[in-house]
């Protein structure tokens, strides 16, 4: 039997949508392929950002910036001395842009000006810190990209 070039592009047409719907739907279902959202309320977070560069403004005003220091035996957070460690209330939040499983939030009440983070429970690569905190009544934000 002969095909004419008019069946051969069709066949062809057909083979190329196939090929191309057994990836569209292989990407969809396989957990491999994860394409999540960077934040899962993303709208309500946009109405917040005011509050987040107020907040960051705060803490230029601070006489020593908070320093995010990365050593070998993990992650320390060094708050500067003029702040009241007491009174320091809010929440360390470890981001991972690859992996949302591996996001780690940690509630902030600390004793000293120095808060440290064990590298065992930190896997190496890329993170996001945010430290949201308040103290004495006025609140501060600190957002800084590290790597372990």
């Amino acid at each position: 039997m002969k095909i004419n070039w008019g069946t051969s592009i069709t066949i062809s047409i057909i083979l190329f949508m196939s090929f191309i719907l057994f990836f569209v739907i292989k990407m969809s279902i396989n957990d491999k392929y994860s394409h999540d959202l960077v934040a899962e309320e993303y709208y309500k977070k946009e109405l917040e950002f005011q509050d987040e560069i107020n907040k960051e403004k705060n803490l230029q005003l601070l006489k020593r910036p908070i320093e995010v220091i990365v050593k070998k035996e993990g992650l320390t957070i060094e708050f500067p001395n003029d702040l009241v460690a007491n009174d320091i209330n809010g929440t360390v939040f470890l981001y991972r842009p690859s992996n949302k499983k591996l996001d780690i939030e940690i509630p902030l009440s600390i004793s000293s000006n120095i808060l440290f983070l064990p590298k065992k429970d930190l896997v190496s690569g890329r993170w996001n810190i945010i430290i949201d905190f308040t103290h004495q009544g006025t609140a501060y934000l600190v957002k800084k990209e590290i790597m372990l």
